[in-house]
């Protein structure tokens, strides 16, 4: 799929609350198994452990030259060697992580399904503007991200575009022209082989 010309890379995101200690292995067979682009590590948790697994991460994921970013934690990002951070607020702190990180970190960031908010953060300096989730799910405030959206970006703007959340194979066939990057996480760690899960998401 990647191999294709338009075709979207893979961008993974970690399991929320996952302990470093468990999640090594499993990581390190993913990123062996299928061309990883980026990989990001959510927010949730202590510091303590968000410290453990940024390492964790960036071991595996510099070894395979994968950038790794973590979500809205600028001083997590810079003290444990990240590549940047993906913002969860749209446009609010994209400068402001910008000035603290420099221009060659990554600044991404999660406009749900705003336009607006999205065309903002590309104009404020963004590397990537991340839309979702792409069906009506639980998770989120079930304002769906629909595929004009994607569409009507991927032709007016050059910032690249992710599309994430509740994404099934189905709904990635159908944005994979109009899309930069598929971000998976839940779609394949609520399964019981993530691997297999993934598989069958990405061919």
């Amino acid at each position: 799929m990647t191999e294709q010309p338009n075709s979207p890379q893979l961008y993974l995101i970690t399991p929320v609350g996952a302990a470093a200690s468990t999640i090594g292995p499993l990581l390190a067979e993913v990123m062996d198994r299928f061309p990883v682009a980026c990989v990001r590590i959510p927010g949730a948790g202590s510091e303590e452990e968000l410290g453990r697994l940024a390492d964790i991460t960036r071991e595996i994921a510099h070894a395979r030259d994968v950038a790794v970013v973590i979500e809205d934690h600028i001083e997590l990002a810079q003290r444990h060697g990240l590549d940047g951070v993906h913002l969860t607020d749209g446009a609010r702190s994209v400068r402001y992580a910008r000035k603290e990180l420099g221009p060659d970190a990554i600044v991404g960031a999660y406009c749900g399904n705003s336009r607006h908010d999205g065309m903002n953060a590309a104009e404020a300096g963004a590397d990537y503007i991340s839309f979702g989730p792409c069906r009506t799910t639980a998770l989120g405030h079930g304002q769906v991200a629909e595929h004009d959206l994607f569409q009507w970006w991927s032709e007016m703007i050059e910032a690249p575009v992710v599309a994430e959340g509740a994404l099934t194979p189905a709904l990635i066939g159908q944005l994979a022209p109009v899309c930069d990057f598929i971000a998976l996480g839940l779609e394949i760690w609520a399964a019981d082989d993530p691997v297999e899960a993934l598989g069958l998401l990405w061919r």
